[in-house]
C-alpha cells in the first residue's frame, strides 16, 4: 500500500464508528469480527476507520498476516537470537500484582493515549471473557521483563496488547513477543495473525507493517497485499 498521502487517502471513504458488547463470542464469530475491521478490548467490540494521531485525522489500517506465506525476516532472526536466553511461558492470561507493575512502568513512555491500566484493555476475567485470551509472559532470571495478551480463534490469533520493561528496550521485546505469537500461531495451524490497528503515514505504530505476507483492510470488506494501493 502507498500510505504517503493521508489526506488524499481519508477523502476516497466516508466516516465508520461503530461498537457493541459482548459476554461472549465463539472462536468462529471472533474469526468474523477481526476478518471485518473489528477489534476489541474486553467486552467492548469496536471498529472506526478515522483517528486522531499527532495533531492529525488519520486513516485506520486494520493489519493481519497470512500466514501460509510468512518468513522471518533477517532482522526479526536477530531479535530472536538476541533475547535467547528469556524463558518464555504461553498461558491463560492471569494479571498479577508484577504484571501491573510492568503495565505502570511501560505507560510512561507513551506522550499521548496513555492508558489507565491493564483492564484498559482486558476483561476483569480475562482468560475467557469474552473469548479464549492467552499471554506471553517473558522471564530474565525469574523477573517479568515482558508480557503480551493475544486471543485465539478458529483460525486466527489476535494480539491485544504488549508490555516490557524500559531499561531493556534495546532487546526489542515489543517485536519478540509478536514474534512469540506469530510462532505460537504457526505451530497450532491458523490461517491469520492479527496485529491491530496503524496508521496512514508515519506513526508510533509503524512497527506493525514491518512483517512479510501482511495484508490491509479495505474497509470495503477486502483484504489486500500491504504494497497494493486502496
Amino acid at each position: 500500500m502507498n500510505d504517503s498521502n493521508p489526506t488524499q487517502i481519508i477523502a476516497k471513504y466516508s466516516f465508520i464508528n461503530e461498537e457493541f458488547y459482548a459476554e461472549r463470542v465463539t472462536p468462529f464469530q471472533l474469526d468474523a469480527l477481526l476478518a471485518d475491521g473489528w477489534r476489541h478490548f474486553g467486552k467492548h467490540f469496536f471498529r472506526y476507520n478515522l483517528g486522531f494521531s499527532q495533531g492529525e485525522i488519520r486513516f485506520v489500517m486494520p493489519l493481519r498476516i497470512r500466514l501460509k506465506d510468512f518468513g522471518f525476516s533477517k532482522s526479526q532472526r536477530r531479535i530472536l537470537r538476541k533475547n535467547s536466553d528469556l524463558e518464555t511461558i504461553i498461558r491463560p492470561v492471569k494479571i498479577t500484582a508484577a504484571t501491573e507493575t510492568l503495565f505502570e512502568r511501560h505507560k510512561r513512555r507513551f506522550k499521548e493515549g496513555v492508558p489507565e491500566s491493564v483492564y484498559t484493555f482486558l476483561d476483569q476475567n480475562p482468560s475467557s471473557v469474552p473469548c479464549r485470551t492467552m499471554e506471553c509472559a517473558v522471564y530474565l532470571e525469574n523477573e517479568i521483563v515482558a508480557v503480551s495478551f493475544f486471543d485465539v480463534g478458529e483460525t486466527s490469533v489476535s494480539g491485544i496488547y504488549a508490555c516490557f520493561a524500559p531499561e531493556f528496550s534495546e532487546r526489542g521485546l515489543g517485536t519478540f513477543t509478536m514474534l512469540v505469537e506469530i510462532d505460537f500461531a504457526l505451530e497450532n495451524g491458523k490461517d491469520f495473525y492479527y496485529q491491530g490497528y496503524a496508521y496512514a503515514g508515519n506513526s508510533f505504530y509503524d512497527y506493525k507493517k514491518r512483517f512479510r505476507a501482511l495484508e490491509t483492510y479495505d474497509w470495503f470488506g477486502n483484504w489486500k497485499d500491504f504494497s497494493e494501493n486502496i
